[in-house]
C-alpha cells in the first residue's frame, strides 16, 4: 500500500516538474514539442529537452519558447543552440568531419570484430597446424616384465 502511494506521489511530482507554457494555439504547442524532442539536454546526455527535469533543460525550454514568440524559425533556434552547445545538442547530428566517428564508429567496431573472428577461424582450420594433443598410446613398454 505504501509503495502504491509512493509511486503516485513520484508520478505527480514528475508531472509538475515540467511546467506548461502559455501557447497561442495548438499548432504552436505541437511545434514546440517537436522541436524539444529533436534536441538533447546538455546535462542529461540521454534525454531530450522535452523529457528532462534538469535546470538547464528548463532554461532551454523557456529560451526556445521565447525565441518562438519572437518569430524565429526552427532552424534559427537549432543554430542558436548549436552555436552554444555544439552539435552534441542535436539528437541527429549532421555528418561532418567532426561527427564521422559517431556515425560510422559502431560499424567499424562490428567489422573489426568480424575480422578477428575470421582470422581465428582460418588459423584453427589451417592444415598442418593441429591443435589437438597427440593420441595416448597407452603405457610405454620397455621390455621389463616384473
Amino acid at each position: 500500500m505504501i509503495f502504491v502511494v509512493l509511486l503516485a506521489f513520484i508520478g505527480v511530482a514528475h508531472a509538475q516538474a515540467i511546467e506548461p507554457m502559455p501557447f497561442a494555439n495548438h499548432a504552436q504547442e505541437l511545434r514546440f514539442q517537436h522541436l524539444t524532442r529533436q534536441l538533447r539536454c546538455p546535462m542529461c546526455q540521454n534525454e531530450t529537452l522535452a523529457d528532462s527535469n534538469a535546470p538547464i533543460a528548463r532554461d532551454l525550454r523557456n529560451q526556445i519558447f521565447r525565441m518562438m514568440q519572437q518569430g524565429k524559425s526552427d532552424e534559427q533556434i537549432k543554430q542558436y543552440l548549436v552555436a552554444r552547445y555544439s552539435d552534441f545538442v542535436l539528437y541527429d547530428p549532421p555528418l561532418s568531419a567532426r561527427t564521422w566517428l559517431l556515425w560510422f564508429g559502431p560499424l567499424l567496431i562490428l567489422l573489426g570484430g568480424a575480422g578477428v573472428v575470421l582470422v581465428a577461424i582460418r588459423r584453427r582450420n589451417r592444415p598442418g597446424s593441429s591443435t589437438e594433443a597427440p593420441a595416448d598410446k597407452g603405457p610405454i613398454d620397455n621390455g621389463d616384465d616384473w
